[in-house]
């Protein structure tokens, strides 16, 4: 086989439909659009319109409750905690500032919560807004001290 007998496979490059070119083509003049009315012009997107009828998502019933009260909490967990401690980017006491300074967490948002995936081998002292009891236990178990500061305890927030 040579470079200039490579080809496609067949039916794998298929050419585009050239409308608006006349009408020997088949779809000459109004291009397949019809005559007139909205969707004959150009640059329109009617997403969700049904012709005058009532949309799908008009139709449906509504369901649930959405808070707009509710707080958004940066969550972190414990092993990715020990993961910046050994790589030496946090110490023993530890802030939100610091969390986020060291790039564990992004923004604070409402503030961080502590959970309790993975497990933490180093004491450590560390003060966050929110906290679950699962990660206070690990940490104490470990000979640590979780301060919660804000309105965020143990079942608060999910």
């Amino acid at each position: 086989m040579k470079l200039n007998e490579l080809r496609d496979n067949d039916g794998a490059a298929k050419r585009a439909k050239r409308v608006g070119r006349g009408p020997g083509s088949g779809k000459g003049k109004t291009a397949g659009r019809g005559i007139k009315g909205q969707k004959s012009r150009s640059g329109v997107a009617i997403n969700g319109y049904e012709g005058g009828q009532m949309p799908l998502y008009q139709r449906l019933p509504k369901r649930g409750f959405n808070n707009i009260n509710r707080k958004d909490y940066a969550v972190v967990n414990l092993n990715l905690i020990q993961k910046f401690i050994d790589a030496g980017k946090l110490g023993a006491e530890i802030t939100e500032t610091e969390l986020v300074d060291s790039g564990l967490v992004r923004r604070k948002r409402d503030g961080i919560r502590l959970l309790a995936k993975g497990e933490i081998t180093q004491a450590i002292k560390i003060t966050v807004t929110g906290a679950s009891k699962g990660a206070v236990e690990a940490v104490e178990k470990a000979g640590g001290t979780v301060t919660v500061t804000g309105g965020a305890s143990d079942s608060d927030a999910a």
